[in-house]
């Protein structure tokens, strides 16, 4: 498919990766709806941050997934939805996990239906390598059990399988991606890395929890690739494909790292707050990305040192977008 004037309603464009994917699309030829949660201060979220230029090419609507009428409206006429929209926050799901089934079931659901009842031919469903859980085997192919190990990967599981079953029950064309710990300017600290980059930019010693867990990190603008290319090879309907680097480090080893690369040795303090329940934390995540290269001829550009020199750069320049001296749930 060429994307070139195909009319594209991104969810969640104002998200880390959704801003990214717009610029993208926009640079491909599309005509994009950037779809942001509704607010009243005519906040664009990470869409500011984007060239001016692109941003005068978007069509910026503002509603809630939640609300399906809304969704069945704005997507008439459109030929591809990209899904990205999604509560995303670990520990924020114990705080508050029914806001995690409205808004990742219900309204993937909505999606799907607005998908069905407009016959648009494709839609692309955001997953997460959280549903795997920790790893029973490595590197992590598309066969893996999915686990639900917190009330948001298990949203993000019964938002997968729904995908699924709108394929198998109806025919609706949605192919979903599956990202790895996509990582990279825009970022919140929500995240570890920006945690800490930013922490290491203005404290003095690195507050952070449990320093084991490995994860398979994969720069923003190789997984917006991987989205552009499922909607270019879009024939592979049906499928769940993975879009990971294929490596992966420990958060203690990318601390390490983040610091030589800043020249800076700062003390790592555990803090307890920090520390997910025990049997909630996913410990290993390796993707296997075989598939991706096999079906939409995906393979990851930008290595972990280079993607995160560009990301401290970023977060250096914006440190008034972050703050250090609280945990962001």
């Amino acid at each position: 498919m060429n994307l070139n004037n195909k009319k594209v309603f991104v969810t969640g464009a104002g998200g880390f990766i959704g801003s990214h994917l717009c610029s993208k699309l926009v640079e491909k030829g599309a005509v994009v709806t950037a779809m942001l949660h509704y607010n009243s201060r005519s906040d664009w979220s990470n869409l500011e941050f984007i060239d001016k230029e692109i941003k005068k090419s978007l069509i910026v609507i503002k509603g809630n997934i939640e609300d399906s009428s809304f969704m069945d409206l704005q997507t008439k006429g459109q030929d591809i939805i990209f899904h990205l929209a999604a509560l995303i926050g670990i520990p924020y799901s114990y705080e508050a996990p029914l806001s995690y089934v409205k808004t990742n079931i219900q309204g993937t659901v909505n999606v799907l239906e607005s998908t069905r009842k407009n016959d648009i031919p494709l839609i692309i469903n955001t997953s997460t390598s959280e549903t795997y859980g920790t790893a029973q085997y490595t590197p992590i192919d598309e066969l893996h059990p999915m686990q639900g190990q917190s009330p948001y990967s298990a949203s993000k599981i019964s938002a997968d399988k729904l995908s699924e079953a709108y394929y198998n029950s109806f025919e609706t064309p949605v192919i979903t991606v599956r990202p790895f710990n996509t990582y990279g300017p825009r970022q919140s600290s929500r995240a570890v890395i920006p945690t800490i980059i930013s922490q290491l930019l203005t404290e003095k010693t690195l507050s952070l929890g449990d320093l084991s867990p490995v994860r398979d990190f994969t720069y923003v603008e190789d997984t917006v690739n991987g989205f552009i290319n499922a909607a270019i090879y879009n024939e592979h309907v049906g499928e769940v494909i993975n879009l990971g680097y294929g490596k992966a480090a420990s958060i203690g080893e990318i601390s390490k790292l983040i610091m030589e690369i800043m020249g800076l040795n700062k003390e790592i303090i555990s803090d307890d707050s920090r520390i997910r329940p025990k049997d909630s934390e996913v410990m290993n995540l390796i993707s296997n990305n075989s598939k991706a290269k096999n079906l939409i001829n995906w393979k990851p550009k930008i290595d972990l040192r280079a993607g995160l020199i560009k990301t401290i750069d970023f977060i250096s320049n914006n440190l008034d977008f972050y703050k250090t001296n609280s945990y962001n749930i």
